[in-house]
């Protein structure tokens, strides 16, 4: 076991002087022209160059407003409230002060075309992102996960969110979610879309982002300067195969130095999944022998409750200190699965058959925290900050399995009974120190992580046959897992009049124990890697913008992958890990195209190396099929990506995005003499998404979103064309005190789609059938000062994405 090294300077960093300010204060009224009080008006005190906010108030009940603690100097005092003119005045702050009665008058140009004519969503272009704006768009209503889903190049499959073909990575600003692909869209099923700023679409992260994983997508929400309580409630009711219900709860409070965001939501959940599947048995000689064909159906019920806190205390001007937990349970979810198969001749006479009857039960638990503490230095743009984390990760699994063998005439032949009995926990503990700073005309950024992650997994295997439990130790085992690394990273950027350049260095020394006890092995792995990105962007004209990036990344397995035990659907059929998986290199190339800030081209070029994954392969001798983890002997992709969106009339905003590309992988065919093999697929993902105002005042709208992918792949699967067509309504309520939707997801229900696998002597495919057409109706109900933005945000740590 390692022990964290903190550096000296992160103890320094908590030994500041803390600055004083002056105790003036400034108060007033707004009123409407009937001298009524306007509650909640916006009213903020700008900086004298009337471009940096210096603090921002909103009105109560009777349309009064004060502000303390103010310097004592000149500045802009602006006030606003929508369907008005904004009012604004210079005034000087030296003592206590009772500014004049302002009183708003009404623009009536403005009241009848701010909802009409809403904000439409805006995409530009950076040296290193593509940030997709939405801020007081038509987009803002509804969820963060609806406006993921139409986020240019984000493609869903399987509800997962893909960039390029990969899944991607979520942050919500700059802090990483770190959930399953249902929790993740759970969580933010819950988070509203009106706290959104923009989505970032980070192909190529730069040198700060860890250097394990793909794309990523940040989520930036809108700041707040003003004090105040909101809250909501919501809920949804979806009907798919089964309902499906979620219950939440948001509170955000700010004060002078204090802002706490607090977040429930309870999601119980009856999920259904249907696959139907075959698989040909191939002998020596290449022949069928025997033809299996399984109908498989599983039903899931699960309560999951997820739990955040977020608190930022401005001990000064220079010096804030912020907490985050965020707590996932998953207590008692249970799997029935029933397995049902008919074996046949290479003629296709019925020779016998059996059906697998298996429940699991699953306890999960997923903690973590977050405590940061940052310190803006007196030169402008610069600061330092140190970040400690923690998470715990802890499950417990219990499985039945009975087969039951009929004749041809049903007459059983014979019963095979199995339990199994595992559990894992995880422990993460990471610290960090990051400081950036001008130099001139360039800015500079560095850091330094270290982290530790410790695993234990234990898994005890019994036979059950006549009611006897025998346990079996070559399929029972204990895992241990050691994981210590070490990073820095240094980057700069310099901006020039037509020319912009981005280049930086990430370093990471990792050094891996795993230990298996009942197989008796010690696996050791020690690597020093390093990362360079650089980014070079030239701007020919207003209209012509040519950017050209390039990374180097990690891909290291999840924890799960390592783990050695077998999962069963029953004794054909098994997932399986392996605790000799390697991590694999990546190298990313971009060359981007701009014109006239509204058409985007994207040229990539992938080489993901060794990439770890999980390839079934069946057994033609022992007629099993098994999913193992291995690593890939290699993975690429390339392909151009084309975006453009804008408003069709002021009614109807419209965009759309294609990608045509190649993907293929070559991997190790361990059922097949070791032989490689290639799988490779030239295909097409296409989609268009309209947004359309159905009344005269905005509070109606409609969409419609329309996603193509014709071929795909996925390891040693080829993947049938997918088409998902989806409508959706939407209205606000009592100026935007609450919103109702109702959305119809899937409604050709063309979305799920076969995979096969056909090559050597290997044949099997299946097809999922998941829950994804349903319609689903949404409440949401705002109180208190419901306009108020938050500090929403998730516990980072790229640890955790492997969990």
């Amino acid at each position: 076991m390692k022990h964290l090294y903190i550096p000296p300077l992160c103890c320094l960093i908590f030994l500041v002087t803390f600055s004083t300010f002056s105790q003036n204060s400034v108060k007033g009224s707004v009123l409407f022209p009937n001298q009524e009080g306007v509650a909640y008006a916006n009213v903020v005190l700008m900086e004298n160059d009337s471009t940096t906010v210096y603090k921002g108030a909103v009105t109560d009940e009777q349309g009064d407003y004060l502000f303390e603690n103010i310097v004592t100097k000149e500045y802009v005092l602006i006030a606003s409230f929508v369907g008005f003119e904004p009012y604004i005045k210079k005034i000087s702050v030296n003592g206590n002060s009772t500014l004049n009665t302002i009183v708003l008058k009404e623009d009536a140009g403005a009241l009848n075309e701010i909802t009409i004519n809403a904000k439409k969503p805006t995409v530009t272009k950076t040296i290193d992102r593509l940030i997709f704006n939405v801020e007081n768009s038509t987009l803002s209503s509804g969820n963060s996960w609806e406006i993921l889903k139409r986020t240019p190049g984000v493609i869903v499959t399987q509800n997962q969110l893909l960039v390029r073909n990969n899944i991607v990575a979520v942050y919500i600003n700059d802090r990483k979610v770190h959930l399953s692909a249902s929790e993740l869209q759970t969580l933010l099923e819950s988070y509203s879309a009106a706290n959104i700023k923009s989505i970032e679409v980070i192909t190529n992260p730069p040198a700060r982002y860890e250097a394990q994983g793909g794309a990523i997508l940040n989520i930036v929400t809108s700041s707040n300067i003003s004090p105040g309580y909101k809250g909501s409630l919501n809920g949804t009711y979806t009907q798919a195969i089964f309902p499906k219900y979620q219950f939440g709860t948001s509170h955000y409070f700010k004060s002078e130095k204090l802002n706490v965001f607090a977040n429930y939501s309870f999601s119980p959940r009856k999920d259904f999944k249907n696959d139907d599947s075959y698989i040909n048995f191939i002998n020596e000689d290449g022949a069928v022998f025997s033809r299996w064909y399984t109908d498989f159906n599983r039903t899931t019920r699960s309560q999951a409750h997820n739990a955040n806190l977020n608190m930022d205390y401005a001990i000064d001007k220079r010096n804030t200190l912020s907490f985050s937990a965020n707590a996932m349970l998953s207590p008692n979810r249970t799997f029935d699965n029933v397995v049902e198969t008919d074996i046949r001749s290479a003629q296709f006479q019925l020779d016998s058959s059996f059906v697998t009857r298996s429940g699991l039960e699953n306890d999960e638990n997923n903690i973590a925290m977050d405590l940061k503490f940052t310190h803006l230095l007196k030169t402008e743009g610069a600061q330092i900050s140190a970040e400690a984390h923690y998470t715990n990760f802890n499950q417990e699994r219990r499985q039945d399995v009975l087969s039951t063998y009929f004749s041809p005439q049903d007459a059983v032949l014979n019963r095979i009974s199995f339990l199994t009995d595992a559990a894992q926990e995880i422990d993460i503990f990471t610290a960090q120190v990051d400081y950036q700073t001008p130099i001139g005309s360039t800015a500079f950024e560095m850091g330094a992580k270290s982290s530790q992650i410790n695993s234990e997994s234990g898994i005890d295997y019994f036979n059950t046959q006549n009611n006897n439990r025998q346990l079996i130790e070559g399929l029972s085992d204990n895992f241990l897992y050691d994981e210590a690394i070490y990073a820095g990273y240094a980057s700069i950027t310099k901006d020039w009049d037509k020319w912009a350049v981005k280049a930086g260095l990430r370093g990471e020394y990792t050094d891996i124990t795993g230990t298996s006890n009942s197989m008796g092995e010690v696996n050791t792995q020690e690597y020093f890697e390093l990362f360079p990105t650089a980014y070079l962007q030239h701007k020919i004209s207003d209209d012509h913008v040519l950017t050209l990036d390039y990374s180097r990344r990690i891909a290291r397995p999840k924890y799960e992958s390592l783990n050695p035990f077998r999962y069963f659907l029953n004794e054909n059929n098994f997932n399986a890990g392996n605790p000799n998986l390697k991590a694999a290199i990546s190298n990313n190339y971009n060359l981007n195209y701009t014109l006239k800030g509204q058409y985007f081209f994207d040229l990539y070029y992938k080489d993901d190396g060794i990439t770890p994954t999980t390839l079934a392969f069946q057994d033609n001798r022992n007629l099993t099929i098994r999913n193992v983890s291995t690593n890939l002997l290699e993975n690429k992709s390339y392909g151009l990506d084309v975006f453009h969106g804008r408003s069709i009339t002021g009614w109807w905003y419209a965009q759309a995005f294609t990608s045509l590309f190649h993907m293929e992988n070559t991997f190790l065919a361990v059922e097949s003499g070791n032989a490689e093999v290639t799988n490779e697929a030239d295909g097409i993902q296409a989609y268009v998404y309209n947004v359309f105002t159905l009344s005269k005042d905005g509070t109606f709208e409609g969409n419609l979103f329309l996603m193509h992918v014709s071929d795909f792949i996925s390891g040693s699967y080829n993947l049938d064309p997918m088409t998902t067509f989806s409508i959706g309504f939407r209205k606000t309520l009592w100026n935007n005190r609450a919103e109702v939707s109702l959305n119809f997801e899937d409604i050709l229900n063309t979305t799920n789609t076969r995979l096969t696998s056909q090559y050597l002597n290997q044949d099997n495919s299946f097809y999922a059938q998941e829950e994804l057409r349903y319609v689903r109706f949404g409440f949401k109900y705002n109180f208190g000062n419901f306009r108020l933005s938050d500090n929403q945000r998730q516990i980072e740590a790229a640890e955790r994405d492997r969990i």
